[in-house]
C-alpha cells in the first residue's frame, strides 16, 4: 500500500462511516479497485483498525454528551437518587445495546473476515438492505425523541447493529432503520447510531491492532495504517457535523438511492467480469 491510497481509504473511511451507505462495503470495493488482495489478513485488520479514527471524532465531537451520560451512570452505581435521572438509564441502554454485537462479532470472526469479504455480499447487501431503510423511513413515526430511550430500544436497535457485519448493510443503516421503525425521530436515532457504535468500532479496531498487529507490520504497514486512521478522523468529524444538520430537515432517500445505484454498479461490473468478487 502507498502512502496515497492509505489516504484514499482514511477519506473514504471518514465519509462513509457514519453516513447509511456501509463504510465497510466502501471500503471493499475501493480496495478491489485499487487491485488489493481483499483476503489479505493485513488488509481486513487495517479496515477495521482505521475506523477507530472515525470513532474518536464521534468521540471527540459528541464528549459532552458522553461526559454528562458517563458521570450519570458512575454516580448511579453509588447513590439511589442519582438513579432517578434519564442519563443513568441511558447510559445502562447503550452497555445492553452493545453487547449483541460484541457477542455475535466474536461468534462469527472468521466468517465475516473471510467469505463475507466478497463483493457478491457486499452489491446484494447494499441493494437489499435499502428496501429495509426504504420502509424505515417511509412509516417510521418519528414522534419519540432522546430522551424516550429505553433498554429495550438499545437492545433491539443493537441486534439490528449485527447485520452490519455483512459488508454493504451500513452499522449505521442498520441502527437508524430500527430506531425510526421504533419511532425515534432522525436526529436522536442519529445521535443514538454514534453512541452505539462507539464502544462496537473501538472494540472490533483495538482487537484487531492487538491480534494482528504483525500481519500489519508485515503487510500494508503500520505507517500508513496511522495516516488512514488519522486522516478518517479530520474527514469523520467534518461529516458528523454536516449529518445532524442534514438528518434534522431531510429524509434517507438520497443515501438509499445512492445505495441501489452503487449496489447494482457493483453488480454489472462483477457480471462482466470487469473485476473479480475476491
Amino acid at each position: 500500500m502507498a502512502w496515497w491510497q492509505a489516504i484514499i481509504l482514511g477519506i473514504v473511511e471518514g465519509i462513509t462511516e457514519f453516513l447509511p451507505v456501509s463504510s465497510t462495503g466502501h471500503l471493499t470495493i475501493v480496495e478491489k479497485l485499487m487491485g488489493m488482495n481483499l483476503n489479505d489478513a493485513s488488509l481486513t485488520a487495517f479496515t477495521a483498525v482505521i475506523q477507530i479514527g472515525a470513532i474518536a471524532a464521534a468521540v471527540v465531537y459528541f464528549w459532552s454528551d458522553i461526559w454528562r451520560v458517563l458521570s450519570a451512570w458512575w454516580r448511579g452505581l453509588w447513590w439511589g437518587r442519582a438513579r432517578r435521572k434519564f442519563d443513568y438509564a441511558y447510559g445502562w441502554a447503550i452497555i445492553i445495546g452493545s453487547v449483541p454485537i460484541a457477542v455475535v462479532g466474536l461468534a462469527f470472526k472468521d466468517e465475516i473476515e473471510t467469505v463475507l469479504r466478497s463483493l457478491w455480499f457486499v452489491a446484494f447487501a447494499l441493494i437489499g438492505w435499502s428496501v429495509v431503510m426504504w420502509l424505515a423511513d417511509v412509516y417510521g413515526k418519528t414522534k419519540r425523541a432522546e430522551t424516550d430511550t429505553t433498554w429495550h430500544d438499545t437492545l433491539i436497535i443493537g441486534v439490528a447493529q449485527c447485520l452490519a457485519l455483512i459488508p454493504g448493510v451500513s452499522r449505521s443503516g442498520a441502527t437508524i432503520s430500527a430506531g425510526l421503525l421504533r419511532g425515534f425521530d432522525r436526529v436522536a436515532v442519529t445521535k443514538l447510531s454514534f453512541f452505539l457504535g462507539i464502544p462496537a468500532l473501538i472494540a472490533a479496531g483495538a482487537l484487531q491492532a492487538v491480534t494482528e498487529h504483525k500481519h500489519i507490520a508485515a503487510g500494508v504497514g503500520w505507517g500508513n495504517t496511522l495516516l488512514a486512521t488519522a486522516v478518517s478522523a479530520v474527514v469523520g468529524y467534518a461529516v458528523i457535523a454536516w449529518l445532524l444538520k442534514y438528518v434534522a430537515h431531510n429524509n434517507f432517500s438520497a443515501f438509499i438511492w445512492y445505495r441501489v445505484a452503487l449496489g447494482g454498479l457493483v453488480v454489472v461490473l462483477l457480471a462482466r467480469g470487469v473485476i473479480s468478487a475476491v
